[in-house]
């Protein structure tokens, strides 16, 4: 694969770290954490600067209001967030909801919704997991979620969970097992639900409860002749690939925070960076974040340049066992060798501690993983 960047998605990197960066330095994010929104946390003053620099719509076409980018310039953006752990639903909205509607909605869908993710009106989300019992399980393919036809439309009925945004959403992507068979995702109106508050490590997630909820025959996604189960392999791909994003971010700006730390902390009279342990430890570190990054770069390019969505399920799997094994070793070492500093709410360290852990919570365990990206070698 080729790593480096065109002109154009070089100039969306730049543009994306520049006000990101400028917007959510570490005294902005204890404001919003200090300010405890029910809804969790949220930069709406960012928001709005990334949909006035066009950024919420690069890869939305530029008949609705977007900049026709590809994934690559997307993940970019998503990249960028992780990189100050900036609190904007990128992924849930960027890349599960608008990137999904803009390559399966109909042209009547597409004129709903893409122009007001664009403008930064709307958030939108995905969801995939199912509480069953009490249990939460993945419910992409047979979700116990159904859809019934009624009237002219349809009834929804079941519980999502762990939904990223689902008490902020304005829009929820739900996968339903239809009567009689196959499979659809309905756009649904975040009104016409009821949501309940689920605490993650990072940032609060949501149950969400669809009690007969009446939608439209228009809101089935791609319209009655799409085949879903295809629509939801290419959904749960591309936000795997796109919290990969995330966490390549994370990771950086964590290593980062420890090299710097190191470099300026002095025991018996030398930097700690120069200890053989600590040395050799950030090494190591540095190893996994490269990985990190390197390996979503590649999956983020097969997505980008590749016809099918199987083309690029391999790249993606080890993309993501990297972000969630590798991802995990990187902010224990920058926590460590700061020492009691590293455990201190008012350092921003915490932050990219605590998303990294609520990436890998959703991009579930390694060896599960592992064992799936070994299964489809041996059955090559």
């Amino acid at each position: 694969m080729d790593f480096s960047l065109s002109e154009e998605q070089q100039a969306v990197r730049d543009l994306a770290i520049q006000i990101i960066g400028d917007a959510s330095t570490p005294e902005r994010l204890t404001e919003i954490e200090r300010a405890q929104d029910p809804k969790g946390p949220f930069d709406a003053l960012l928001w709005a600067a990334l949909a006035e620099a066009g950024l919420l719509g690069i890869a939305i076409d530029e008949a609705h209001g977007g900049q026709g980018l590809d994934f690559v310039a997307l993940s970019q953006v998503v990249e960028a967030a992780g990189l100050t752990a900036a609190y904007v639903p990128v992924v849930e909205t960027l890349v599960a909801a608008a990137d999904t509607i803009s390559r399966h909605g109909t042209a009547e869908q597409k004129d709903a919704w893409l122009p007001r993710i664009a403008s930064g009106d709307l958030i939108a989300t995905a969801a995939t997991a199912e509480l069953v019992g009490e249990a939460i399980v993945d419910g992409t393919l047979k979700p116990v979620t159904t859809a019934t036809p009624s009237g002219d439309g349809w009834t929804l009925s079941g519980t999502k969970a762990c939904v990223a945004s689902g008490e902020r959403a304005d829009l929820l992507l739900i996968p339903a097992s239809l009567a009689g068979g196959g499979l659809g995702i309905f756009l649904v109106d975040g009104a016409s639900v009821t949501t309940e508050r689920q605490e993650g490590p990072a940032r609060p997630e949501a149950l969400v409860t669809l009690d007969n909820v009446k939608v439209a025959a228009d809101r089935l996604l791609g319209g009655s002749t799409t085949d879903g189960y295809v629509l939801v392999d290419s959904l749960v791909l591309r936000t795997t690939a796109a919290l990969c994003s995330l966490e390549a971010g994370a990771a950086t700006a964590a290593l980062k925070l420890g090299a710097e730390y190191t470099s300026e902390r002095e025991q018996f009279g030398k930097k700690i960076a120069t200890f053989q342990a600590v040395g050799q430890r950030l090494g190591d570190a540095y190893v996994d974040a490269e990985a990190i990054r390197l390996t979503s770069a590649q999956a983020n390019w097969l997505i980008a340049t590749r016809e099918h969505v199987l083309d690029a399920i391999d790249a993606v799997a080890i993309a993501k066992f990297w972000a969630a094994d590798g991802g995990q070793r990187v902010v224990h070492a920058a926590t460590h060798v700061h020492g009691g500093v590293g455990v201190d709410r008012e350092y921003p360290l915490h932050r990219y501690f605590l998303l990294t852990r609520q990436i890998e919570l959703s991009l579930g365990g390694a060896t599960r993983n592992l064992l799936e990206i070994g299964q489809r070698m041996a059955n090559a």
